[in-house]
């Protein structure tokens, strides 16, 4: 597992990591691993949506591809092969977040739209919020065609995210998303991006794409304890 640091205050600490292909995103493993009861690690039911989840009692699955919550002694998680795993907290108001950002994701500013739930839900500063953007596919190795380009570069704007390859291109979802949260107002500073690359890395890590469209799947949880 990649922990995190992320900043303690007097009344919570804050447990952050990414997975590779061990544990990846097994529940039951990830349970007896941390000590946490199995019905308090929470994955939403992801389809490449804009769908921001609050979770606050009821741990019901449902379809969203971001989660928030400032409910203590859960973990909420995304899961992803190749996508971008986005982790957010802010020490302040004491709250934290999963996103699951693909190229549609990105493209549906689901980011940006997590961001905005916390600042509407939840009274946060953006300048105080800190991210994570755990291992994904880079520019290395995604190739795509115009369409995912037009649609990316439509919600995040100008930005060295993407190179063109002939009549392809090569994008980089973790930098695109990074712009979109500082043009959100969360300080550069504040972001980090973890550079392996999941198509180079595939001993490590689950890659849709190297594996050809059968891959596992690798998480990112984060939770207030």
């Amino acid at each position: 597992m990649y922990r995190l640091f992320v900043p303690e205050n007097m009344r919570s600490k804050v447990t952050a990591f990414f997975t590779g292909k061990d544990p990846g995103a097994d529940i039951a493993g990830l349970s007896d691993l941390l000590k946490i009861r199995r019905d308090h690690i929470y994955l939403p039911v992801q389809r490449h949506t804009d769908k921001v989840l609050v979770i606050d009692s009821s741990m019901e699955p449902k379809i969203a591809d971001a989660v928030v919550t400032r409910t203590k002694g859960i973990l909420i998680g995304v899961q992803v092969a190749d996508c971008v795993p986005v982790l957010l907290h802010d020490p302040v108001r004491r709250v934290v977040a999963a996103v699951h950002a693909g190229w549609r994701g990105t493209a549906l500013e689901i980011l940006k739209k997590t961001i905005l739930t916390l600042i509407d839900g939840f009274l946060c500063n953006p300048g105080q919020i800190r991210i994570a953007l755990g291992p994904s596919i880079r520019q290395c190795c995604y190739e795509v065609d115009g369409e995912v380009i037009r649609a990316v570069t439509h919600a995040t704007g100008k930005g060295e995210y993407f190179r063109n390859k002939g009549d392809k291109f090569c994008l980089d979802l973790a930098s695109a998303n990074r712009i979109q949260a500082i043009g959100m107002g969360v300080p550069e500073s504040n972001i980090r991006i973890f550079d392996a690359c999941t198509f180079c890395n595939s001993d490590k890590f689950f890659s849709y794409r190297y594996a050809g469209g059968s891959a596992g799947r690798q998480a990112g949880f984060i939770g207030i304890f």
